[in-house]
């Protein structure tokens, strides 16, 4: 019953929102009582916690995935930001801009749990751009990885519209291949751009 009761508050949170979707809801799409969701969770906040930690290994689990289908380099950035795509497409109202104004503690952890993976996602796919030759070379991989994150984590919290954000976000992306891309991998880059779902 808790994960179900995690499965569908997920859903409702990234549907309606953090702030508000309460536990009254939650337990009116379940038809159970509150008093079932409260015997697993002691309060909203720590269904909330406990919500974005399942969401956070399910989208490492999925970028896993990605990541072992051993697309090239600059494929790979296009995939991930399709699964990130898919997964908030319902959504009119940014997730985390919601958690950031209504759950900052909450919020705060998400991030530094969040920046901690991706430093280590961004950071393998310039090694691996550099080796396949997509990327130049000479390329501080740390610096990048650090500009890249910064900016995709400034839009995530900053913009009130999650389809204002994913237009910002593959702009970003652009800008970030761009900025690393050898001739070949500006090729490859541009193709994805004419037609981002191949």
């Amino acid at each position: 019953m808790k994960e179900k009761i995690i499965e569908k508050s997920r859903e409702l949170f990234l549907k309606l929102g953090f702030k508000s979707v309460t536990m009254d809801d939650i337990a009116n799409e379940m038809a159970i009582s509150k008093k079932t969701i409260y015997k697993y969770f002691e309060n909203k906040e720590v269904l909330i916690i406990e919500t974005t930690l399942i969401a956070h290994q399910e989208i490492n689990q999925i970028i896993n995935r990605i990541i072992a289908l051993n697309h090239n380099a600059i494929q790979e950035n296009f995939e991930i930001r399709k699964m990130f795509q898919e997964m908030f497409n319902s959504s009119d109202n940014s997730p985390v801009y919601q958690l950031k104004k209504h759950y900052p503690e909450i919020y705060e952890n998400v991030i530094k749990r969040e920046i901690e993976e991706c430093n280590i996602w961004f950071k393998q796919n310039i090694e691996k751009g550099i080796a396949e030759g997509l990327y130049r070379k000479g390329i501080n991989s740390q610096s990048y990885t650090s500009f890249y994150y910064n900016l995709v984590f400034s839009i995530k919290e900053n913009t009130r519209s999650e389809k204002e954000g994913q237009k910002l976000e593959l702009e970003i992306l652009e800008y970030h291949l761009r900025a690393m891309a050898t001739p070949i991998g500006v090729q490859e880059l541009e193709k994805h751009l004419l037609n981002p779902n191949i």
